[in-house]
C-alpha cells in the first residue's frame, strides 16, 4: 500500500513537474505580447510625431517660397512704379503717390485722430500717461512700422539694384 502510495504521489509529482514549464511559457508569452504592445503603441506615437514634423516642415518651406514671391512682387512693383513714361504730370505724379499718402496718414490724419483720442481719454478722467500708452497701443506701433519698413526697404531693394 505504501508502495502504491509512493508511486502514486511520484506520478503526481511528475506531472506537475511536467506542468511547470508549460505555466511558465505562458506567463513568458503573456508579458512579451505586453511589450510587442507596448512597442507598437511607441511605435505609432513616434511614426505620429514624425508625420506631424513632416507637415510643419512642408509647411514652413511652403512659406519661405510665398514670402520670396511677395518680396519679389514687391521689387517688381516698386520698379514698374519707379519707370517713367516721359510725360511730365504722370511720371510727377507717379513719383508723389507714395510721399503724399504717407503725409497725409502719418503727419495728417492719423495723428490728429490719437491727438483728438488723447484729449477724450484726459477729458474722461484718465491720466496723462495711462491715456498715451492706450492711444499708442500695438496696432498704432505695427502701422509705424510697417510705414518705416516700407521706406526703408524701398531704399534697400533701389541700392541693390
Amino acid at each position: 500500500m505504501l508502495e502504491g502510495l509512493i508511486t502514486l504521489l511520484g506520478g503526481g509529482l511528475g506531472g506537475f513537474l511536467r506542468l511547470v514549464p508549460e505555466i511558465m511559457k505562458f506567463f513568458t508569452a503573456k508579458g512579451d505580447r505586453a511589450h510587442e504592445l507596448a512597442m507598437f503603441e511607441k511605435q505609432i506615437e513616434a511614426d505620429r510625431i514624425r508625420s506631424q514634423l513632416k507637415i510643419e516642415e512642408t509647411a514652413a518651406a511652403g512659406q519661405v517660397v510665398l514670402d520670396a514671391a511677395g518680396l519679389e512682387a514687391l521689387k517688381e512693383g516698386i520698379r514698374a512704379q519707379g519707370q517713367m513714361t516721359g510725360n511730365p504730370w504722370i511720371d510727377g505724379l507717379n513719383q508723389l503717390v507714395r510721399p503724399l499718402i504717407t503725409f497725409q496718414w502719418v503727419i495728417l490724419l492719423y495723428p490728429g485722430v490719437i491727438v483728438a483720442t488723447y484729449i477724450l481719454m484726459l477729458q474722461g478722467g484718465d491720466g496723462a500717461l495711462n491715456a498715451l500708452v492706450k492711444v499708442f497701443g500695438p496696432e498704432e506701433k505695427a502701422m509705424v512700422a510697417g510705414i518705416v519698413n516700407f521706406w526703408f526697404l524701398d531704399r534697400v531693394i533701389k541700392h541693390q539694384r
